[in-house]
């Protein structure tokens, strides 16, 4: 048996912190209970897979949010030497089905409520023959299925002498990509990904969990393994708070109020919706050490106000699911400790420095790599132990994004001198116009340093002269609304580029399409404008 597998993700926190807690919300309420009762449950549920003949080859799916049940099958499946395969709550009915069948899935591990209403309207589409509900009861339904804890009831727990070999190499986890540009692709991890990544995840260059920590994550279970979060906290030995369904921020308070949480992980919109929250009801987030904030940059205003407020650091990150979510850290390094403020923020906002074992380059539209000087552009390529050479049954998009163990990320990105990466664009979002190119995300960031804007976004449209031209949407907070003049205004303060880089239009929205991860959902924007721009 090889140790580069999950195996010791397992067997430490078990031995060296059984005393210690996971706290999960559920659909049932709030649940509490040691490490060391989580590894009889974990040892009952492989005992079920076994006895269902999964293992090495078999794919077992799951459809739920972050609570303890998902979590165990997180150890499960991979310890029995199946792939564990996430599936994104959030996506339309045809997604859903093409990655269930795409995947080949043997079982679904479900949530109850509207989760098992989707797999009970789609049933009929669906290659699964039986479901097990992350419950403590099962709708009346058609669908074959059994509660979880009948499941691990029912099983004996299995002994260590009956724990299958695991072999590095073994598929142990798969997402899929959010499909914002086509169908999801999909994209598997072995057993040795994992092992690799999580250690990368809990280093000190990464995001230094160690076991006094009381981690809460809240990107979801179902995108790119919680950003690792399952696998780095348990391999430390921290405490471990998954804040169930749908959290809200009255959800998100009361668990770090209660909990004590130190450190806790999402998108930008969650903790704009937290301050919001705050500063309506109040709060006591002095448990609170650290925010990672991934999908997109946090406006700098939050990360000044979470910092002066509650003195709590903001840090960005990068990540991709073909990278296993995080691939970069942004904090300042030692040396400039001494540093100003509006100094040290520079580097705070930007996407930070590769995790140790990570390599990069970055190529212009000739191939050749473009200087580190913090102006110079160009797709950003990665290879390392946790970036995975080809997509799960997608030959013409293995040609496509991938260079030999190089993976092309899509991402436009500069480098500074000190090795600090910052997100330019997207290459299916930079707008070109007239032959020049204009970043969509330097303008959203611009936009969104105006004290009353909580979002914003920009997509190129279509223009008759210049073929392409920047248009976008703002959200305004509650009892605001900036003119357009005044939006202008910030861009010329914030932005150190010509009047022709600024929106021909900025309008107003009430909100923003996302995606299931919470990301804008720039397709979906475009086909809004699209619509008012055709009524115009």
């Amino acid at each position: 048996m090889s140790n580069l597998t999950i195996q010791p993700f397992f067997w430490r926190p078990t031995n060296l912190f059984p005393e210690k807690r996971i706290v999960s919300k559920t659909y049932e309420g709030i649940t509490s209970y040691t490490y060391g009762e989580f590894e009889r449950r974990v040892r009952s549920l492989l005992g079920a897979l076994n006895d269902q003949g999964l293992g090495p080859g078999d794919r077992i799916g799951t459809f739920g949010w972050n609570h303890h049940r998902h979590f165990e099958t997180y150890f499960a499946a991979p310890l029995s030497g199946a792939q564990l395969h996430t599936i994104n709550v959030m996506l339309g009915d045809d997604d859903v089905v093409h990655i269930v069948e795409d995947a080949d899935d043997e079982i679904l591990f479900v949530d109850p409520g509207e989760p098992f209403d989707r797999i009970e309207r789609l049933w009929d589409d669906l290659p699964i023959e039986e479901v097990v509900v992350m419950a403590d009861s099962v709708p009346d339904t058609g669908v074959d299925a059994i509660t979880y804890d009948e499941l691990i009831e029912e099983t004996d727990p299995i002994v260590d002498a009956e724990f299958p070999d695991l072999e590095e190499e073994y598929s142990a986890g798969m997402c899929y990509t959010s499909g914002t540009t086509g169908r999801p692709k999909g994209v598997e991890y072995t057993q040795k990904m994992i092992y690799a990544h999580a250690m990368m995840v809990m280093s000190p260059a990464g995001l230094n969990i160690d076991e006094t920590d009381v981690v809460m994550p809240v990107v979801p279970m179902f995108h790119v393994n919680s950003w690792e979060f399952p696998y780095a906290a348990t391999m430390a030995g921290a405490t471990q708070v998954y804040p169930g369904p749908s959290p809200d921020p009255a959800d998100l308070l009361e668990l770090i109020e209660c909990e004590g949480v130190t450190m806790t992980a999402g998108v930008p919109t969650v903790w704009i919706n937290l301050l919001e929250h705050v500063d309506e009801h109040g709060s006591d987030l002095s448990s609170l050490e650290r925010i990672v904030v991934g999908g997109s940059a946090a406006p700098e205003g939050i990360m000044r106000r979470y910092e002066d407020e509650f003195d709590v650091t903001m840090e960005h990150a990068w990540g991709m699911t073909e990278t296993m979510s995080i691939g970069s850290v942004s904090r300042p390094k030692s040396y400039m400790d001494d540093w100003d403020r509006s100094r040290k923020y520079e580097k705070r906002k930007k996407q930070g420095l590769l995790l140790p074992g990570l390599e990069m380059r970055v190529v212009d539209d000739d191939g050749d790599e473009v200087d580190w000087d913090g102006q110079s552009v160009g797709e950003l390529w990665v290879r390392g132990p946790s970036v995975i050479e080809e997509y799960y049954n997608r030959p013409e998009a293995n040609e496509e994004d991938f260079e030999g163990e190089w993976l092309k990320t899509g991402d436009i990105v500069c480098v500074d001198e000190d090795g600090y990466i910052e997100i330019v664009d997207r290459t299916n979002d930079v707008i070109k116009s007239g032959g020049e190119w204009i970043s969509s995300i330097e303008l959203e960031n611009a936009l969104m340093a105006h004290n009353d804007v909580v979002e914003a976004a920009v997509v190129g449209v279509p223009h008759e002269r210049w073929q392409e031209r920047p248009y976008a949407c703002v959200v305004s907070a509650d009892d605001s609304n900036p003119s357009e003049d005044e939006l202008l205004a910030v861009l010329d303060d914030e932005l150190d580029q010509p009047d022709w880089w600024f929106p021909d239009e900025i309008e107003k929205v009430e909100s923003i399409p996302k995606t299931a991860t919470g990301k804008f959902d720039k397709k979906a924007l475009r086909d809004q404008i699209d619509v008012v721009l055709e009524d115009d």
